[in-house]
């Protein structure tokens, strides 16, 4: 499937919206509830299968993604700003909150993901943030990303949930 091309139209989320998908343990979406659905403008069966990336703006730095795999994969849950594209093009932004699925051994079958309005006013930092893990992932790859994020963290004294918590509230 072809990704569609990012344009400037966003849609704002409204304050009851509220959007839920599951995938399995590979990215793959297994469950995606109405809002989902529609702000994705997929069709459920186009959805239902494909990997969640499906949606993945380009605006979005690797070196995010690759630490919320990392926390999911151990069970431990984070919350994050994603902006997501949908198949028109246009694209919204969310603050997610992703968590395993576990079996009643712990083990993980799947991932759940919970995606709210963003606070607007924590939006102007957060696009500030992902340009310059953008550009640090383009200098030196996913891994300066994280480098670079760690680094800001250090900098402002704060950890990674820190400042995600303190920026939605």
């Amino acid at each position: 499937m072809q990704r569609p091309q990012p344009t400037q139209k966003r849609y704002q989320l409204n304050e009851n919206d509220f959007i839920v998908s599951k995938t399995d343990t590979s990215g793959k979406i297994t469950y995606g509830n109405k809002s989902f659905i529609e702000l994705s403008k997929y069709s459920e069966e186009e959805l239902l299968g494909a990997p969640h990336s499906i949606i993945r703006h380009p605006d979005m730095p690797k070196s995010v993604f690759k630490l919320l795999w990392s926390r999911i994969q151990k069970g431990e849950e984070i919350f994050a700003f994603v902006k997501n594209l949908s198949k028109d093009g246009s694209y919204y932004w969310v603050f997610t909150n992703v968590t395993a699925s576990q079996d009643h051994k712990g083990k993980n079958i799947g991932y759940f993901s919970v995606r709210r309005k963003p606070n607007e006013a924590a939006l102007q930092t957060v696009i500030a943030l992902y340009k310059t893990l953008i550009e640090a992932e383009k200098a030196g790859g996913v891994d300066a990303g994280v480098t670079k994020l760690n680094t800001i963290l250090n900098e402002k004294g704060v950890s990674y949930d820190e400042l995600i918590i303190s920026l939605q509230q």
